[in-house]
């Protein structure tokens, strides 16, 4: 297994001082034999020291009751919206957190596409650090933004639903869960005591919100918790569940800590969208 030699620190503070994306450095490391959290790991300790002076602000995490101060949330109020080319209908909103439900996101023929999609390029998921984890026990396939015109339609239909830029979008996710497969509780932004978070905070800023896109139904089991709040959202194939959790003042709201509950029959499928708070390295080519 290599190790993190004189030669590889050079690598690393070369390439993060060209601007490199974080996740392709990442990525290079583990090609070389690297474990995920030593590269991890690595790459952070290069963007701390390179940053020192001028540290990357990750926002502040309000976990004391009544400290996140709500404001206006970019999705609209109405009960049907137009998002790019299909009308969505809202179906629950909740106002402290920011959460929001909805019906018909994708069609029944969109959903058996984007799965089929994703069959062939399934690898086993990984936590933020890189690391393969009990607390994620699933299958996950990506696409490249823009890919083709079926990807993006419907990057150009989550953005206008979340009412947020495309640009700001994080590459489309696929996980699949099988029968005992979950996520345990966690929270979807950057903590900065988290491995990793410096590095991919680097490229986007930090998280803003999720929409999980729900590509079956899940005969039993495979709901969306959320057990600060008792509030458990059960997988219907097309319907989606969207998230926010940075307000305008980088405050990060602990009340949206969430699970995917274990998938006690059957398969759960679903797409993930997380978007940031600025435009993405990834998609502006800078």
């Amino acid at each position: 297994m290599p190790d993190i030699n004189p030669a590889v620190e050079e690598w690393l503070t070369d390439h993060a001082r060209r601007g490199c994306n974080p996740q392709s450095m990442f990525d290079a490391m583990l090609k070389e034999g690297f474990e995920p959290d030593m590269a991890g790991g690595a790459i952070d300790a290069t963007f701390q020291g390179i940053q020192s002076k001028d540290p990357l602000p990750m926002g502040v995490e309000a976990t004391r009751p009544g400290e996140y101060q709500y404001d206006a949330c970019p999705v609209s109020t109405d009960n049907v919206i137009r998002a790019f080319d299909r009308d969505v209908t809202v179906s629950m909103r909740c106002e402290r957190p920011q959460i929001i439900a909805f019906d018909n996101v994708l069609s029944a023929e969109e959903c058996t596409e984007v799965i089929e999609r994703s069959r062939p390029r399934l690898k086993r998921s990984v936590t933020g650090a890189g690391a393969y984890n009990s607390i994620r026990t699933s299958d996950t396939a990506g696409f490249l933004p823009g890919e083709d015109k079926f990807i993006q339609r419907l990057e150009e239909r989550f953005a206008s639903l979340m009412n947020w830029p495309v640009a700001n979008g994080e590459p489309l996710q696929v996980q699949r869960y099988k029968v005992t497969g979950e996520y345990k509780p966690h929270h979807d932004y950057y903590s900065p005591q988290q491995p990793g978070a410096i590095a991919r905070g680097k490229d986007g800023g930090q998280r803003v919100a999720t929409l999980i896109v729900y590509l079956n139904d899940v005969p039993k089991g495979g709901a969306t918790q959320f057990p600060l709040l008792g509030l458990s959202v059960a997988a219907k194939q097309g319907g989606a569940l969207y998230f926010r959790y940075m307000n305008e003042l980088r405050q990060l709201d602990a009340l949206t800590l969430h699970a995917g509950a274990p998938v006690l029959a059957g398969e759960k499928w679903i797409v993930t969208k997380w978007v940031t708070e600025r435009p993405l390295a990834s998609r502006t080519g800078r």
